[in-house]
């Protein structure tokens, strides 16, 4: 698996992708036990995959109950957990090598927002600061610190200097990043009018507001701060990949990663474009824990390889996914 290491974080085509993800199915039934007894379980006497689109997706809850890994218990460089109220078991995500989760979410901030040295970058994550194990904290720290910029860094609940900073005008682009909540909060005590600032929402309110759809949640954020449009992340404890939405809900993702969309009767049939299912997803980068996650999040997928997030499974766990309800 070294080797995919190296190639997988390109310009993959529809072939090379079908090539890589299937040596990687290959790879998950030799030396992933979870993963082989849940395909040997549910495909008992069915033939192997010969496309990407019929390989088997891993629930997702397996996370919660199983250590998901291709390595040995001692093999691994990080351990992300997922966020959940007392009582609820919680995602671990078992990463080997933290240069394969740094790569990816480098590469694929990159792409879609160029160099982050050329930004400040205000990381607005309370909810996520008062735990340990977060996957986002442990991106949003290597932006901070690639962006090399004094200003950069993360703000807990201290709204006023971090709109006292919000407020300087500056060449270089801004970047805000903050859980829902919080925007909201800095929304309603510091209203003002941003330039160069790119607002992204993480998601999630924590049981500290009501929740919203999307559309509200961004148009009060737009009103408060003058932005025509408000950025989305979409990414999760058990994924090394994340989506990107630069407004109106539609997700794009980096060519190492796939949405597909399943039926909610048949978790092996897959939907056609603009159909409403079960979100699956194929992330490469999950190389050492388990590439194939049936997620509990419904969604939709187009044409334009985008996808848009319409909510969650009603008997899912509320947990912090990034994404609003609908």
């Amino acid at each position: 698996m070294q080797k995919l290491e190296n190639i997988i974080f390109k310009d993959l085509n529809e072939v090379l992708f079908n090539k890589y993800a299937l040596l990687l199915y290959e790879d998950q039934m030799l030396h992933n036990q979870v993963y082989n007894q849940f395909v040997s379980t549910l495909c008992k006497g069915k033939p192997p995959p010969d496309h990407y689109s019929r390989i088997p997706f891993m629930p997702i809850s397996f996370f919660k109950n199983f250590r998901i890994s291709t390595q040995k218990k001692t093999e691994h460089e990080l351990v992300f957990k997922s966020s959940g109220t007392t009582g609820m078991n919680q995602s671990r995500h078992f990463v080997p090598k933290a240069s394969v989760y740094i790569e990816s979410f480098s590469k694929t901030f990159y792409r879609f927002y160029g160099p982050v040295k050329q930004m400040r970058v205000f990381a607005l994550l309370p909810a996520y600061l008062e735990r340990e194990g977060s996957s986002l904290i442990y991106m949003a720290d290597h932006l901070i610190k690639q962006s090399e910029h004094p200003e950069s860094g993360f703000y807990l609940y201290n709204m006023d200097e971090l709109a006292q900073a919000l407020s300087k005008k500056s060449k270089q682009k801004t970047l805000l990043i903050g859980v829902s909540f919080a925007l909201l909060d800095l929304a309603e005590q510091h209203p003002q009018r941003l330039q160069n600032t790119i607002i992204m929402e993480t998601g999630g309110m924590k049981g500290r507001r009501k929740e919203l759809v999307r559309e509200e949640l961004h148009s009060i954020l737009c009103q408060s701060f003058g932005v025509e449009n408000i950025h989305s992340e979409y990414g999760m404890t058990e994924l090394l990949s994340q989506a990107y939405s630069s407004g109106k809900g539609r997700f794009y993702t980096p060519p190492w990663m796939k949405v597909l969309v399943r039926d909610m009767n048949d978790p092996l049939s897959l939907l056609g474009f603009g159909k409403s299912g079960g979100i699956n997803i194929i992330d490469l980068a999950n190389m050492y824990s388990c590439p194939f996650i049936a997620t509990q999040d419904l969604g939709r997928f187009y044409a334009d390889k985008s996808f848009e997030v319409l909510g969650r499974f009603d008997d899912s766990d509320i947990r912090g996914c990034n994404l609003m309800v609908v």
